[in-house]
């Protein structure tokens, strides 16, 4: 009597789970990579809404004048403008005796970052708080 098998064994291996597996350990990865390397700024970014937790207590405005290829800084919306030498020093006198100080940093389209950066290391050496703004959608 000769009996059959009806099933055979198959020796093949199947790739498509462990690929499956492989790829959610890159998504993983990626997303986590992205989340370990903090700032070296303290920067708010708000929201179009312009909800934004802390209260500037200063001001400052870069405008770019194209033709000149020339920047000006403005404190506290005023017209008179001031030379990127003698910022610090006002920011210091206007921002000395507050808790938690902040800068909010308006900056034209067109300004070049190296004007940006130059704000931003001045309120790094001093521990401000600085809030880029953004114009809403």
């Amino acid at each position: 009597m000769a009996i059959k098998r009806r099933s055979k064994v198959d020796s093949s291996f199947s790739m498509s789970s462990m690929t499956d597996i492989v790829f959610l350990l890159l998504v993983f990865f990626l997303v986590t990579s992205t989340l370990v390397n903090p700032n070296a700024l303290k920067l708010l970014l708000p929201k179009s809404t312009n909800q934004v937790s802390a209260k500037p207590m200063v001001s400052i405005s870069i405008k770019h004048y194209q033709q000149s290829n020339t920047f000006s800084f403005h404190i506290n919306g005023k017209n008179t403008p001031v030379p990127l030498s003698e910022i610090e020093s006002l920011l210091q006198k206007e921002l000395s005796e507050t808790e938690d100080p902040t800068v909010s940093l308006h900056v034209d389209r067109s300004v070049p970052m190296e004007q940006v950066v130059n704000i931003m290391n001045i309120a790094k050496r001093n521990q401000y708080r600085i809030i880029l703004a953004t114009a809403p959608e």
